[in-house]
């Protein structure tokens, strides 16, 4: 669930970054957040414990909805972020 209860629905735009190390996930979604419909989801696969907070701050930033995080096992965390603008 999203920060104000709504259900976030599929993900439209799923980027693997799991090689990645800070800031490169971030990067990687400021790249692509463009590449998918205002409403549209995009998904962040990462390993990198700092995107646990880079990717929220990135949202709160460029203000776009952090809508939560899916932990996949093997130390790969899922961050979804709903493109507002």
């Amino acid at each position: 669930m999203s920060g104000d209860d709504r259900p976030v629905g599929p993900v439209d735009l799923e980027l693997d970054c799991r090689t990645m190390l800070c800031p490169q996930p971030v990067i990687e979604l400021a790249r692509h957040v463009g590449d998918v419909a205002v409403g549209g989801v995009i998904a962040v696969l990462a390993t990198d414990p700092a995107a646990r907070y880079d990717v929220p701050a990135w949202c709160r930033m460029r203000e776009q909805e952090y809508a939560g995080a899916d932990e996949l096992g093997d130390g790969v965390t899922r961050y979804r972020v709903r493109r507002l603008a």
